[in-house]
């Protein structure tokens, strides 16, 4: 008998079926069949942890599959040493549980983790982790979902049940530009989801592709470590200052959005940014012609919140370089015909 139609039956009928997970035997060709008497959640990043947590409040159980190993494994495996949260704390935390009062009004990568376990001991969730969700799809003749994963030694579970909830993120998978000559570059090349410290750089010339936050930081980083590091602006940039009249930026900005609209919020951010950190285009750093809350509510792009790097771009720290034409031999030709020798490239190109 297909597992899925007795479930159907079964649920409808055992209470003790519907309390507890049934594991069902099935031909040695099929997969594992378990029934989850709620929704599955994938992904155990902050979103599907919130999620699990306001579902147990109302006493709905759920299942969180994710294919790392840990939890919010994009924290933990995929960023520099450095790293802090560019929104104040009151803007981040999740529900039902607030930070730690004694944490930095900025916390720490680690202190976010930290966050994050202890959220998940509270409400006791465990998450199965290296569980690959390989295919999901809802079976309309009996309503429900059938999701299919893939466990580390390639065993196959089929996951029955009602809802579907994908809290997969928005940063999940790198993405790395192709240019011509990487073959022949020599030298280190990665994303910055591999990067964890300007420490291995040391006395090295590093060219960094990509303005957002993340490349803003690494530079800084490196900046801090005694390297030599580029940055390649391909396009318009706008850079804010992380606070504004002794409060966050965007705390700011969401209490204006309040009473004002976007238009004249945009205007006001423009007007303090210039005051505070002048006319970025005189550094490479020109503005788009959209407002930056306009910007990002039409495109999702993010301005950046500077946290010291303008200072030394303008100091001569970090210098900024147009566009990437193709790679030498421990070198970069640029669209402007110029070419400089580096020992690596840092991708800060985002994710998919």
């Amino acid at each position: 008998m297909d597992c899925l139609r007795e479930i159907q039956g079964k649920q409808a009928h055992d209470p003790v079926f519907i309390e507890h997970m049934s594991k069902f035997s099935s031909p040695s060709s099929s997969p594992c069949c378990v029934y989850v008497p709620g929704p599955v959640i994938v992904g155990a990043g902050p979103s599907g942890l919130a999620a699990a947590a306001c579902l147990k409040e109302k006493g709905v159980p759920s299942v969180i599959l994710e294919r790392s190993n840990c939890i919010a494994s994009l924290w933990q495996l995929k960023t520099y040493d450095r790293l802090h949260l560019h929104l104040p704390k009151q803007f981040c935390e999740l529900p039902l549980m607030g930070f730690p009062t004694h944490f930095l009004t900025y916390p720490t990568k680690q202190q976010f983790v930290g966050y994050l376990e202890s959220y998940a001991r509270r409400f006791g969730i465990r998450p199965r982790f290296n569980e690959t969700v390989s295919r999901a799809e809802y079976d309309s003749a009996v309503g429900f979902w059938r999701v299919r994963s893939v466990g580390s030694k390639g065993k196959e579970t089929e996951y029955v049940c009602r809802w579907l909830v994908v809290a997969t993120g928005e940063n999940a998978e790198a993405v790395v530009p192709e240019f011509e000559g990487m073959g022949e570059f020599g030298g280190d090349i990665r994303h910055t989801s591999l990067y964890k410290s300007g420490e291995e750089f040391r006395e090295k010339r590093v060219l960094v592709v990509g303005c957002g936050n993340s490349g803003m930081e690494v530079c800084l980083d490196l900046c801090n470590h005694n390297t030599m590091p580029s940055l390649v602006v391909r396009d318009t940039v706008h850079i804010l200052p992380r606070e504004m009249l002794r409060t966050s930026t965007f705390g700011l900005s969401m209490r204006l959005l309040k009473w004002l609209p976007m238009w004249l919020v945009d205007w006001f951010l423009l007007i303090v940014s210039w005051l505070m950190l002048g006319d970025t285009a005189r550094f490479g750093l020109k503005r788009p012609r959209l407002g930056p809350l306009q910007l990002k509510n039409l495109s999702g792009k993010t301005p950046v919140l500077d946290v010291g790097t303008l200072a030394k771009i303008k100091s001569g720290d970090i210098k900024v370089c147009p566009s990437i034409k193709r790679l030498k031999r421990h070198a970069v030709e640029f669209v402007n015909s110029k070419t400089e020798n580096f020992d690596a490239i840092i991708f800060a190109t985002g994710y998919k």
